[in-house]
């Protein structure tokens, strides 16, 4: 999808800057043209020769060559883009960016850009944990870039946590994806739920399920590559989507889960309710860790949960479509019927814990897909992905 694309490859001065190299690389072996706009920093990581001879273009650092005068213009730019990426983004370029501190070519071409702009952040844990970070990256986010979260493992620091720059070929992927002709769903809003939810016993311990959100965020990395815009209401899961514009939700509890979807749910077009929503919590959490030889607690007293898909179906509005999941180990069929009906669902996903390659924890899944008209679609095993694209497929033909 990338082919005869106009790039703007943005690097800063971050020790990723190396990965800049690969990025480069992937783009122009897929046909894209690549200009690439350097800080003064991002010199001393990565020369400007290497990078000229990957793209075929000089690199643009400065607002003019000194030896010529020649002005570079970072309005001719920002208008020949189709797309720019800053990859790596440093803490200091994040800041400027979201302040307009026009202070070099970089941030001034981005102030130019009528492009859509992805930045993938880079620096030390505590830096991208800093709260004035954290505020800047949303800033940016709010303004419609796409931000391209960082991974998590060792830094240059040789400490452990997040603020890696993603791969390059995970950055060319999201960038490949971007450009995918199907927008079929653009102006369509999307809510989705993913993920369990955890029922605290004491600050320590919780009553939860196995749900590794996979499905759920599957659906909303297809719904988005589609154009939608996509509000995903996730549990606690240790993935985040693949698509840049999805919009994440973090909750834990089924309470805070039924709270953020009664804020999304009248404005969207389409709701998916995939997420493991524990049926029961504690009726009485404890505030302090339960000590086992002091407290002697011997049995915990439950209460039912409210029942999110429930509560959406009886307020749903004309025209919008509610979908649900159901996992069963019995009576399959029937049941899943039973909870369409009773839920006032569009369509509900049936799948079978019997089967090894479908439920929890796994890449792989096999439904179901069964509507109010008695339709039923059946459906091999599949990847989630791919299950995903068969899900939106019948979801947006409703």
């Amino acid at each position: 999808m990338l082919n005869g694309k106009h790039i703007v490859l943005g690097i800063t001065g971050g020790i990723a800057a190396y990965k800049s190299v690969s990025l480069l690389r992937l783009l122009v072996k897929a046909g894209a043209e690549v200009q690439v706009v350097i800080t003064p920093a991002g010199k001393e990581f990565i020369t400007p020769v290497t990078l000229s001879a990957l793209s075929g273009k000089p690199v643009i650092c400065d607002f003019f060559t000194a030896n010529t005068g020649q002005w570079n213009s970072h309005v001719d730019i920002g208008l020949w883009a189709d797309a720019m990426v800053i990859a790596p983004a440093t803490a200091s370029t994040i800041g400027k960016m979201a302040n307009g501190i026009a202070d070099n070519m970089l941030v001034t071409t981005y102030l130019s850009a009528k492009a859509p702009v992805f930045i993938a952040p880079a620096m030390d844990l505590d830096m991208m944990a800093h709260p004035s970070t954290q505020a800047n990256i949303e800033k940016l986010r709010s303004y419609g870039n796409h931000i391209i979260e960082p991974a998590a493992g060792e830094l240059a620091s040789h400490l452990i946590g997040k603020g890696r720059m993603e791969e390059p070929e995970n950055i060319f992927k999201i960038l490949d994806r971007f450009f995918d002709d199907d927008k079929s769903l653009a102006g369509k809003k999307f809510m989705i739920t993913a993920g369990p939810t955890y029922e605290k016993i004491d600050p320590v311990r919780f009553i939860g399920n196995y749900s590794s959100g996979k499905m759920g965020y599957a659906i909303a990395d297809e719904a988005a590559a589609r154009g939608a815009e996509v509000t995903l209401i996730s549990g606690p899961v240790s993935i985040k989507p693949s698509h840049p514009s999805v919009r994440v939700v973090s909750v834990e509890s089924a309470a805070q889960m039924l709270e953020a979807c009664n804020r999304a749910f009248d404005d969207c077009d389409y709701a998916v309710m995939c997420a493991a929503v524990a049926d029961y919590a504690p009726a009485n959490p404890a505030t302090k860790k339960i000590k086992r030889e002091k407290d002697g607690i011997e049995e915990i007293k439950l209460v039912k949960n409210p029942d999110i898909a429930a509560t959406l179906g009886a307020r749903k509005r004309k025209g919008q479509i509610l979908a649900g999941f159901a996992l069963e180990t019995d009576n399959e069929e029937s049941n899943a019927l039973d909870k369409m009906s009773r839920k006032n669902l569009d369509m509900i996903m049936l799948n079978s814990l019997r089967d090894p390659d479908a439920g929890f924890a796994v890449d792989t899944n096999k439904v179901t897909i069964m509507t109010p008209d008695n339709k039923r679609r059946n459906y091999p095993t599949k990847t989630k992905k791919e299950v995903a694209k068969d899900i939106i497929d019948v979801l947006t033909s409703l």
